[in-house]
């Protein structure tokens, strides 16, 4: 197969969370010179193949076969992807079957390498992602098959192919506030203590704040509340209980220790709870580290652009790999239509994918 083929055929599989459809299997044999273990768990299935060159550093391409469901609005069967001007429509064209095809048909093609060359792939990115690559990750700690670099290809590209890399990733707080009050009758406020008035008076101090000033890589920590709620929808009564909800994208300046001194400063002497939960951690990779040089100089030959080094967009797997010291990057097509009706992505970009794959395992 070439590589446009082989995409093909991966977005064939409606392969919706975390039900690989069977992908996993076609991949694996595909690949039949590389080394097979399987990491399943809770439904859940991971695939890490791996091929041992020489004496040298680990390599490791990693990424999703699970896509998001496709939903309406579909001019064509969502999983039997149509070619038209160019452009290939189907779920998962863009997030991230483009660049799972670009790097596993660059690997199986490689000849030489001085080193070990992998592929790990999951189903359940686009889930709760308990059991995908950071089960798998855990379970190669203990088989001492960690790499030393990875590159994710997710869809990264904003205007056209190449301006972009994604170098690390901020995290994700998210943070429930609950202030009690005291229910009363709308007509005698002095003998209620309503939570809403309360909080209405700190929240231009609070929302939308900036926590930090950011730095060359990652926009500024914001504050952003996404839910306020209290009452019983009448007019006549003041509520006695309101739940705030926020979220947090932060980068490394900011931690779950300095958004709850934050939110103390506010609501200090009110009666609540605060309640935090981090998703995912902010991490960033070197710009001088060897993967992001060897990935900058392949697009460069490619494309003729020289990438950006971007933090920006929401969470990845990536973010698993880096938490075990992988010097780790994202790289992939563009992300204009990911998780939208007749996702599509020209062909052109994924052998041009396929083509910076190539380059960053023959100059490694």
């Amino acid at each position: 197969m070439e590589v446009v083929e082989l995409f093909k055929k991966l977005l064939s599989f409606p392969s919706i969370t975390p039900d690989d459809a069977g992908s996993l299997d076609f991949i694996r044999e595909y690949l039949p010179d590389f080394h097979a273990l399987w990491f399943n768990k809770n439904g859940v299935k991971n695939l890490l193949m791996y091929k041992k060159f020489g004496e040298g550093e680990h390599l490791c391409f990693a990424g999703h076969v699970d896509v998001v469901p496709p939903g309406e609005g579909w001019e064509t069967d969502p999983f039997e992807p149509v070619e038209k001007d160019g452009y290939i429509y189907a779920r998962g064209a863009q997030d991230m079957k483009s660049g799972i095809a670009a790097f596993v048909q660059a690997v199986k093609e490689a000849e030489n390498f001085n080193g070990t060359l992998s592929i790990l792939l999951t189903s359940d990115e686009e889930g709760d992602a308990k059991w995908g690559t950071k089960y798998a990750l855990a379970e190669m700690e203990r088989m001492k098959l960690i790499p030393d670099y990875a590159v994710v290809g997710e869809p990264t590209c904003e205007a056209v192919f190449g301006d972009a890399i994604k170098i690390g990733r901020r995290g994700s707080i998210n943070g429930i506030i609950e202030k009690i009050g005291k229910q009363g009758h709308a007509a005698y406020p002095e003998k209620a203590i309503n939570p809403i008035h309360k909080v209405a008076q700190v929240l231009p101090h609070m929302a939308g704040v900036d926590l930090d000033s950011g730095d060359e890589y990652f926009a500024p920590s914001k504050f952003v509340i996404t839910d306020i709620r209290a009452g019983m929808e009448v007019t006549n009564v003041t509520p006695g209980k309101l739940k705030m909800m926020f979220n947090v994208r932060n980068n490394t300046k900011t931690t779950m220790r300095d958004i709850e001194r934050f939110v103390h400063k506010y609501f200090d002497g009110m009666n609540y709870t605060l309640t935090l939960n981090e998703s995912a951690k902010p991490f960033i990779t070197d710009p001088n580290a060897k993967i992001v040089k060897v990935i900058d100089r392949a697009i460069q030959k490619v494309t003729g652009i020289t990438p950006r080094h971007s933090t920006a967009g929401g969470t990845s797997d990536a973010r698993f790999l880096a938490a075990y010291g992988v010097k780790t990057i994202e790289f992939g097509v563009k992300n204009d239509t990911i998780h939208a009706p007749n996702e599509r992505i020209h062909k052109d970009e994924v052998i041009g994918l396929y083509k910076v794959f190539q380059e960053v395992i023959e100059s490694f």
